[in-house]
């Protein structure tokens, strides 16, 4: 038997069988056989997810081997994908095509499957998640039957799986709809956080991607925009020494250090945390897309997150830096703040409003859960939803009373699915036996 470890060590499992097909036939004979002994099966992805949504108490499949661009029309930008493709791997393929993703989360290592089964996101005030993108998918049902859906083939279900939790079938492509590589000019700046909070709105309207990371015990917040070049701008990248000790550096071994010193002593995360607020630089740069939307992280940490309703983001935020100091164990890690627009997935944390998400973290190994429980009742006060890949202990009495469609999506379930061959335990809790 193999054991299973997410990124974080939050999550573990040890499958008796792990399948590894090399094809969509392959895919679906390894369902069909699972299905008819009565077992349950999951498929992993990168293992990114903070909760154990992917862990697999009897067969797991890895789509490692199940990669690559499988088509792509580059009249209509649509491309199709194999479900086990590394986001960096597609970014990288998609960008010798000439072509690139309207918006993408701030890492790429997850898979295209688990990245929008889990609801990834980037920022946005117009934009919707990764899974806004998608015009088709096609997946492997219980019974080892293969169907394609979309907006016109099987709604519903398409409606169902494109934020689907692995919930309804094993994704085999997904087809997403890109578009002409572009540039993206970035700047990034340490800026007083009551000037962010402030200008929240404006901000977010007036840049095609807005962001800021608050951290806790300082006054400042780094603040990153990014908005789109014309087609023919020329492209002024990060040299390679500024890249290296910015993010390398800065970001990932020198905050690493802080992180681990504040680990040791508890005390000292607070003057700790003041000095990274007042060390924060100021970047300007403009490169291809994916390679301004993604970022580094070689810290690791833990990490919950809630989309509120956009207009409820300023009283969230206000109970939560009055939390911070009543806490028994400091915060070392900022707290990072998006924007996504409303969408039409029933599962989507942005279903049906605009929202903002709000994701905190706390370095791995220090205790995280009364802050996470707090954070959890402030969101939940005004109906914030978890996203699915990050860590929460809502389950589906509660979720239904968030979810217009919730009924919905477990109905569709229930005939894609009807013997649970999909399920764990998480699923248990998220959406009921």
């Amino acid at each position: 038997m193999t054991q299973w470890t997410n990124w974080a060590g939050t999550a573990t499992a040890t499958p008796q069988r792990v399948h590894t097909p090399r094809s969509a036939a392959e895919l679906a004979e390894v369902v069909a056989g699972v299905a008819v002994e009565g077992r349950r099966v999951r498929a992993w992805g990168s293992g990114h997810s903070f909760t154990p949504i992917a862990a697999a108490d009897s067969d797991a499949i890895d789509l490692t081997a199940w990669s690559g661009i499988a088509f792509a029309d580059l009249d209509t930008g649509r491309v199709t994908v194999r479900s086990g493709t590394k986001l960096r791997k597609l970014n990288a393929d998609l960008d010798a095509l000439g072509l690139a993703m309207t918006n993408l989360g701030d890492i790429d290592e997850q898979t295209i499957a688990g990245a929008v089964s889990t609801g990834t996101h980037g920022t946005g005030a117009r934009l919707g998640g990764l899974a806004t993108q998608i015009v088709e998918l096609e997946l492997v049902l219980a019974d080892g039957s293969v169907v394609t859906c979309s907006a016109d083939r099987r709604p519903e279900l398409f409606a169902a799986a494109r934020v689907g939790l692995g919930a309804l079938g094993v994704i085999s492509t997904v087809t997403l709809q890109c578009e002409p590589s572009f540039v993206l000019s970035a700047q990034e700046r340490p800026e007083p956080l009551e000037q962010v909070l402030e200008g929240f709105d404006q901000f977010a309207d007036e840049n095609d991607h807005f962001e800021f990371y608050w951290f806790p015990y300082g006054t400042n917040a780094l603040v990153k925009r990014n908005n789109r070049l014309p087609d023919d701008a020329e492209r002024r990248p990060l040299s390679r020494a500024k890249r290296f000790i910015d993010y390398e550096i800065t970001e990932n071994l020198a905050f690493g250090a802080l992180c681990r010193t504040g680990r040791m002593v508890p005390k000292l995360v607070r003057p700790l945390g003041k000095l990274a607020s007042s060390l924060l630089s100021t970047r300007e740069y403009s490169d291809l897309s994916h390679r301004v939307f993604v970022t580094h992280r070689g810290v690791r940490f833990v990490e919950a997150e809630y989309a509120v309703p956009r207009e409820s983001v300023h009283d969230v935020l206000a109970e939560l830096r009055a939390l911070v100091p009543r806490l028994e164990t400091p915060v070392s890690f900022p707290v990072e703040v998006r924007v996504a627009a409303a969408d039409d997935i029933w599962l989507s944390t942005a279903h049906g409003r605009d929202s903002a998400y709000i994701a905190i973290h706390q370095f791995v190994g220090m205790p995280y859960r009364q802050y996470f429980a707090a954070f959890a009742d402030i969101a939940g006060a005004v109906g914030g939803r978890p996203h699915w890949g990050k860590m929460h202990d809502l389950d589906a009495v509660v979720l239904r009373d968030r979810y217009p469609r919730f009924d919905d999506f477990v109905r569709v379930r229930k005939e894609v699915d009807p013997a649970g061959v999909f399920g764990n335990a998480y699923l248990d809790q998220v959406l009921g036996r």
